[in-house]
């Protein structure tokens, strides 16, 4: 490599350090913004001396922010890593650009899942207590992935016959939660709208670390293929040609992403969008190389939702929208201005 093309290099790899900056700092103000939010406004020294200094704090501000606020501000982040992850993973292994946990129907196994919890006291593990709705989305999630991929298995496991497995089961869930709606009182279809439409309402310490630790043990596993995966990206002849071994990386793919998938759904309800349009942006801004393509995707993920639920509390105050709905509110025009934005040919 001569002197021009390494500075060219150099050039390039320290924008994409830059994107991951930049968009880092962007998360802790929304986080910061996040915790500020709410039926009792709290300034920003407040909400940081409370973090830092929690013994030193008014009791009541202790309260609303290491009880009710923290939770579920940090869960937004580490579900939009969780999300971001799972799709970029998705879009790879299959090599479709529309691949995602919701448009796959992953997300809506899960969404049966709990929903046959909520209206038959259906599960699989009757014994959970509190945990008796995610633990059933958990395993439905589960489920639907592991048919995607058996079904795929059998027809040779390409690409094409996985998504289109997907869209059938996408169909079948939806099909059997409308099933369940219709027979349904009005109070649990309540509760499974509910549901269906993702709240961060319901994160506390415990779904919390159940979530970062299940994170923390898939990253590394994503970590260790990222040359595979960009790899993969060429196609699976070159892919092959280069050492990879394509059916096992689709294999290793699909059960991590139904493991991120079905962790997110099962404590926070169904929430759309940000699996299909996070590693898009990350595509766009920091290229295929999976180096620096799935950090992107975890990263945006989570800004995106820790953005959303700050609009979810401060549309009408002392009211928190359902967060499913912001993303693709807040998100699609963004989206939208990154593709008009950029030329043509990105995938």
């Amino acid at each position: 490599m001569n002197v021009k093309a390494k500075t060219a290099y150099r050039g390039i790899t320290r924008k994409k350090y830059l994107f991951l900056l930049s968009i880092l700092v962007a998360i802790v103000l929304t986080f910061i913004i996040d915790v500020m939010t709410g039926p009792a406004s709290l300034s920003t020294s407040e909400v940081i001396s409370t973090i830092l200094f929690p013994a030193y704090s008014e009791r009541s501000v202790q309260v609303i922010v290491w009880t009710y606020r923290l939770p579920g501000a940090l869960m937004a982040i580490v579900i939009g890593i969780t999300l971001g992850l799972a799709g970029a993973n998705m879009q790879t292994i299959l090599d479709n650009p529309l691949a995602s946990p919701y448009t796959l129907g992953i997300s809506a196994a899960a969404g049966f899942g709990a929903a046959l919890a909520i209206v038959l006291g259906v599960g699989v593990l009757p014994f959970a207590d509190t945990l008796f709705v995610p633990i059933n989305a958990f395993v439905f999630s589960l489920i639907s992935c592991m048919a995607i991929y058996g079904i795929a298995r059998f027809k040779q496991a390409t690409s094409e016959t996985i998504v289109l497995t997907g869209i059938a089961v996408l169909f079948l869930f939806d099909s059997l939660l409308a099933l369940l709606q219709y027979t349904a009182n009005p109070e649990q279809v309540q509760a499974i709208v509910f549901w269906l439409f993702g709240s961060l309402t319901r994160a506390n310490w415990t779904t919390l670390g159940i979530t970062v630790g299940i994170v923390l043990v898939v990253i590394p596993l994503l970590a260790m293929d990222v040359w595979k995966l960009t790899a993969l990206r060429l196609g699976d002849d070159k892919a092959r040609s280069l050492g990879v071994n394509v059916e096992r990386m689709r294999i290793k793919g699909l059960i991590l992403v139904s493991v991120l998938t079905a962790t997110a759904v099962a404590f926070v309800g169904t929430i759309g969008f940000i699996g299909l349009v996070a590693p898009h942006i990350a595509r766009m801004l920091v290229g295929e190389d999976h180096r620096y393509f799935l950090p992107f995707s975890a990263l945006s993920g989570a800004f995106i939702l820790s953005t959303a639920s700050i609009f979810s509390k401060a549309i009408v105050p002392g009211i928190i929208f359902p967060i499913g709905i912001l993303t693709s509110l807040i998100g699609i025009p963004f989206f939208i201005w990154l593709l008009l934005s950029k030329k043509r040919g990105y995938w």
